[in-house]
């Protein structure tokens, strides 16, 4: 996704831009509620999608199936994010360059049930480990290289506004495609 396509500010170079963003896209909502909604809509996305699913907008633009497996990825990398905040005292969290692992991990001829089968187990983990946790556990602390300090509350919330934001990009490519497809 190039930066004329991003959905939001840049997750580096405007760090509380971003995470403002995230924040407002969940809302007032419950994070964990939010976040457990994610795996049905996922399923809904991928069984209306029909021959559009892996269909991009323009060619650096992320298709449906795409952004599904960005939001997977986000899961991977904030399962290990979670658990370093909780055990480990103000740990560095390295960031990670969203298109390189796009390009480099994923293909337009993926299978959208082999990212659901990682996506799942792994978000009913870390949803019953956000339900399992205190207040002080939520108040932890890790140093993020690129945007610096973030709580476990905050990165758990900004999670669920994250799903939104991806799953709105999935729907705009999709219907982009079927406007093509006309």
């Amino acid at each position: 996704m190039t930066d004329s396509t991003r959905t939001g500010p840049d997750p580096i170079a405007q760090a509380a831009a971003y995470q403002q963003s995230l924040l407002a896209a969940l809302g007032d909502d419950d994070p964990a509620d939010v976040q457990a909604e994610a795996p049905g809509t996922i399923r809904a996305l991928l069984a209306d999608a029909g021959p559009q699913l892996r269909t991009r907008p323009a060619p650096r633009e992320w298709s449906a199936l795409l952004c599904v497996a960005h939001i997977v990825d986000a899961e991977v990398v904030m399962t290990g994010r979670y658990r370093w905040t909780l055990a480990h005292d103000e740990p560095e969290l390295i960031g990670y360059d969203q298109d390189l692992w796009a390009d480099n991990l994923h293909g337009d001829d993926e299978d959208p049930e082999d990212l659901l089968r990682l996506f799942e187990p792994l978000r009913a983990a870390n949803i019953a480990l956000w339900r399992a946790s205190s207040p002080a556990d939520r108040a932890r602390v890790a140093r993020h290289r690129e945007r610096g300090p973030e709580s476990y509350d905050l990165m758990f919330r900004m999670l669920g506004g994250h799903d939104r934001v991806h799953l709105a990009q999935a729907r705009r490519a999709l219907e982009a495609a079927r406007t093509t497809s006309r």
